[in-house]
């Protein structure tokens, strides 16, 4: 008898599920310390202070990673989705750090993730709103937008005096080489830890070259526990609710796109109860992380490319992740070890996942109808261009109002915005395409 259990849901041995975790931890890790330093900096918070943020921020993200790929009562999409620090919130935090300290991004955050937890029902009946046309728009744009971040990291990173020498392209080249020379001579589990192996063999050729640092594993404590409200008891500002919810929006609506694109790899539909259940515990996972000092929490698009990449569809694989993570916010030595990952290596994996997410963005809208609906060339070609204005004139749109910046500076909710109303002009915004109700069908029979 053939078995029926959906890969998604398939349980993997132990040893497969550490190493598959692992893999997805290490593509995170920079993106997801990357928000808490910035803050911390901005806060003028003392290296300790720092470290500890830092260990309630993987602590958190963690937790959160677990409750949306397990699911608990109405919370958790139930699909391979890591959770991490979104950058839209970035700006916004920076402000309030200066004005009111940490306190203040706490108080706003926790706010901010009620009413996320709330509005979910209501948001999640747009997802009419997103037939194949606008989510192969999306998550085409989420793999470009995600390009020149491993761009970046490839050639040292941004900020590094040394940018773009040729000790930094030649790291980067060998682990993306190894990755592809890996995916093309092996099969079965060495493929699908292509990645994994492609950072391990750029850690050890980086390493004679002086490039890794491990100055502060020694100095780092073993255990570290994330006690609620460290940093004093949260305050709460009109003004500083108002743009994190406004944070939270956008955020819903990257989510949104993370999660029909990680069910359009994993062959599952998405509807709306997913849905709802998914920005819940974007909601939910939010509050906590105002709790214990932490910020808001999404899904993080960098892991839908190593879905893609690898094949491992398990939300089981995810869900370990979520428990490395926990484990190195509470071990701050592992914590500080993984950290010790240079750019170039990272830059080299992360061009190879980015493309990745880009090219099933390609695909999704290789099932559009672009003959007898000649206008979703339209839908195409401009909620792409739109969501590359970010990226190409970072200052197009600074004559914009301040409160508008959190939008305007995201690329992937310009592209997701723009295809949704231009469908919705074009189109009528239906229900659903014969195409997505085909997908659906196919996602009902694999499951």
């Amino acid at each position: 008898m053939a078995n029926s259990t959906h890969p998604v849901d398939e349980i993997l041995p132990a040893g497969k599920l550490f190493l598959y975790g692992l893999q997805h931890v290490l593509a995170m890790y920079a993106g997801a310390v990357a928000v808490p330093l910035i803050i911390a900096a901005a806060a003028g918070l003392t290296k300790e202070q720092t470290a500890f943020l830092i260990n309630a921020d993987l602590f958190t993200c963690g937790i959160a990673t677990l409750i949306q790929t397990l699911g608990i009562w109405k919370l958790g999409i139930r699909l391979p989705v890591i959770q991490g620090v979104t950058f839209a919130a970035v700006t916004p935090m920076v402000m309030m750090a200066k004005s009111g300290g940490m306190t203040l991004i706490f108080g706003s955050v926790i706010i901010a993730g009620l009413f996320t937890f709330l509005i979910a029902p209501f948001f999640s009946k747009l997802i009419r709103f997103f037939p194949p046309v606008v989510t192969g728009s999306v998550i085409t744009v989420i793999g470009v937008s995600l390009l020149p971040v491993g761009v970046n990291w490839a050639a040292g990173g941004v900020g590094n005096p040394q940018y773009g020498s040729m000790t930094f392209l030649g790291v980067a080249a060998i682990v993306l080489v190894s990755i592809l020379l890996i995916n093309k001579y092996f099969t079965g589990f060495m493929a699908n830890i292509a990645v994994l192996l492609g950072l391990v063999i750029g850690m050890v050729v980086a390493m004679p070259l002086g490039l890794v640092n491990f100055s502060g594993v020694g100095t780092a404590a073993w255990i570290g526990i994330d006690t609620p409200f460290f940093y004093g008891i949260p305050t709460f500002d009109f003004g500083a609710i108002l743009s994190m919810i406004l944070v939270m929006l956008v955020v819903m609506v990257e989510s949104t796109g993370d999660f029909l694109a990680i069910g359009e790899m994993v062959g599952k539909h998405v509807g709306e109860e997913d849905l709802t259940r998914g920005l819940r515990a974007d909601g939910f996972a939010t509050m906590l992380g105002g709790a214990f000092n932490a910020f808001p929490y999404t899904a993080f698009a960098q892991n839908v490319g190593l879905v893609g990449l690898t094949g491992i569809k398990s939300r089981f694989v995810v869900a370990t992740s979520g428990l490395i993570l926990v484990a190195m916010g509470l071990f701050p030595k592992v914590a500080t070890v993984i950290a010790s990952l240079p750019n170039a290596v990272l830059g080299g994996a992360g061009i190879a996942m980015f493309g990745i997410v880009a090219a099933n963005g390609i695909k999704t809208l290789s099932k559009v109808d672009f003959d007898k609906k000649p206008h979703n060339l339209f839908i195409v070609a401009i909620s792409i261009g739109i969501g590359l204005i970010p990226i190409v004139a970072p200052d197009f749109f600074k004559m914009f109002p301040a409160w508008s910046q959190t939008i305007v500076h995201s690329g992937i909710t310009l592209g997701s915005l723009t295809a949704i109303i231009l469908n919705a002009f074009f189109n009528g915004g239906h229900a659903e395409t014969d195409v997505q109700k085909d997908l659906a069908a196919n996602a009902g029979m694999n499951g």
